[in-house]
């Protein structure tokens, strides 16, 4: 997120950023969540993948941070500040029946203002996220933050790649035999 993009917090390699409501870190104070250890799987790498240590997406995000926010009940996001898809109101309590239709259902007017939405995120800069144009290492191990902004609709498009593109071995050595999107259990669900 922004709000953990500095050398601050990637020196500290901790992201718990205050939630606007009450100004506390994963809005501890109003028992949406807390700042706690990131706990990682300790299962191997299958064969597909003989590396180890060389790629940030390893370990996800212990390159990068130790500590994050963990939400509790019905509250997710960064910083807790948010509800968990179908659920919505001030505490995340209200449910909220989301159905995903497809475009060729949907009216002239719904598809226009669908389009316009669109339209709309492929010009507005994320509030919320930056992207990293750097590896870890390149950003001198947090000193150096490598970060730019994203629009809200090139961030959907960005998580694509990241979780696709090749493995960067250093130097100009690339491993091509792998695609963490595709053949992963992190698969993106609207792919």
């Amino acid at each position: 997120s922004r709000a953990c993009a500095s050398s601050k917090n990637l020196m500290e390699k901790e992201c718990c950023p205050k939630w606007r409501g009450d100004r506390s870190p994963c809005g501890q104070l109003s028992g949406r969540g807390s700042c706690q250890d990131v706990i990682l799987s300790n299962a191997p790498s299958g064969p597909q993948f003989p590396f180890a240590g060389v790629d940030d997406r390893e370990s996800w995000p212990s390159v990068f941070y130790n500590r994050t926010c963990q939400c509790f009940g019905n509250f997710m996001g960064f910083n807790c500040g948010d509800c968990k898809f179908g659920f919505g109101g001030r505490n995340c309590t209200e449910r909220r029946l989301l159905v995903r239709r497809s475009i060729f259902d949907l009216s002239v007017p719904e598809k226009n203002k669908f389009l316009a939405y669109l339209t709309l995120a492929k010009h507005t800069t994320s509030p919320d996220y930056v992207i990293p144009i750097g590896t870890y290492g390149q950003m001198n191990n947090g000193s150096k933050p490598m970060f730019k902004d994203i629009t809200i609709y090139d961030l959907f498009v960005w998580m694509h790649y990241y979780a696709s593109r090749d493995t960067l071995l250093g130097g100009s050595e690339v491993w091509k035999n792998i695609d963490f999107a595709h053949e992963a259990p992190g698969f993106l669900p609207w792919h």
